[in-house]
């Protein structure tokens, strides 16, 4: 089960190297699959593979390695603007510290993130998004989050550390990794739980909640019974569930990342990336992420059928295929 929403992704498990990607592949990730017989035209391959190739092999490389900073500072908010489809507005100063101050007036900066933003992902797709927030918490830490708005359980904030917003590739696969968030939590997929979300921290009324509800329970509320994230569970995550969750009542932060990393050795054949093995709302996100920006697997783990599952949903074939043009366009050169 998600932090009711809360998703953070480390800004250093996206490295800049850079890399050559094979003759075959290139030639692949450029050819169209038309199909007559289907409205949706599938994309087998990643496009523009100088973008996608780097972010998905470095992605890969990181997550082998540790990771992250080793000064966490506290998170500290900056500014928070009103979002209107493409634009923002109206933009709500926080009180900082002095040494903050520089970050918090970049407006430049925040606009540049905000507008690559909405570049990558459809306005139809992101409409639940109504905040964009601001903040830091040094750099290599984390990188961004979505969370549900502290006034309605079925709007969304997105959240970027400007910090970390300067390497593209890492920013580009966390922003991916953040609408999946959105697209498999949303209200359409879930149905927000009014009574979590008054009283987030009543662990008896979030039991109450679980036992009510018939299908997977993310932290935000029931999931519906055709939700992406349901179906994901049922194929993926009955047999392995019970075992994670073992993992999350551990509040020791050292003995966490310790079980956790155990859990990853164990079902590495199932994940993305370890960081996916986190709990089923970061699987899926993870898998997405690679669905997004990768090629189409040809393995049969069941770390390969996780990016396939999402082949199985024409709507998101096509999102994809609109994500990737996007990028090609707006990735800066």
């Amino acid at each position: 089960m998600a932090d009711l929403g809360d998703e953070e992704v480390d800004a250093s498990e996206v490295a800049t190297e850079e890399f050559v990607t094979d003759v075959a592949a290139e030639e692949a990730a450029t050819e169209e699959a038309v199909s007559t017989e289907a409205p949706v035209e599938v994309i087998e391959g990643a496009v523009c593979v100088d973008v996608t190739g780097p972010i998905i092999e470095s992605v890969n490389a990181v997550s082998e390695s540790d990771g992250g900073s080793e000064t966490v500072l506290e998170e500290t908010p900056l500014v928070t603007y009103v979002v209107s489809g493409d634009e923002i507005s109206d933009p709500a100063l926080e009180t900082v510290p002095s040494e903050l101050e520089d970050q918090q007036l970049d407006e430049a900066t925040q606009q540049q993130v905000w507008e690559y933003y909405a570049a990558l992902i459809p306005a139809e797709n992101r409409d639940t998004i109504v905040e964009y927030s601001v903040f830091t918490d040094g750099v290599d830490n984390t990188l961004a989050m979505v969370t549900q708005t502290k006034t309605d359980p079925a709007a969304w904030s997105l959240q970027v550390d400007i910090a970390d917003t300067a390497n593209y590739y890492s920013l580009t696969y966390t922003l991916v990794h953040e609408y999946g968030h959105l697209l498999t939590l949303g209200p359409d997929q879930v149905t927000p739980s009014e009574a979590v979300f008054n009283d987030p921290e009543n662990v008896d009324v979030l039991n109450e909640e679980v036992a009510a509800c018939p299908d997977y329970f993310p932290g935000e509320g029931c999931s519906n019974p055709d939700s992406y994230i349901n179906a994901f569970y049922n194929q993926f995550w009955t047999e392995i569930y019970e075992e994670n969750q073992e993992i999350s009542y551990e509040q020791d932060p050292d003995l966490n990342q310790q079980m956790l990393t155990e859990f990853y050795d164990k079902y590495q054949d199932q994940f993305v990336t370890e960081y996916a093995a986190t709990n089923p709302e970061e699987d899926i996100t993870e898998s997405w992420a690679f669905f997004v920006l990768g090629d189409k697997p040809t393995g049969d783990s069941i770390a390969d059928q996780k990016v396939l599952f999402f082949y199985n949903y024409p709507e998101l074939v096509e999102l994809r295929s609109a994500i990737l043009g996007n990028l090609c366009t707006a990735f800066p050169q």
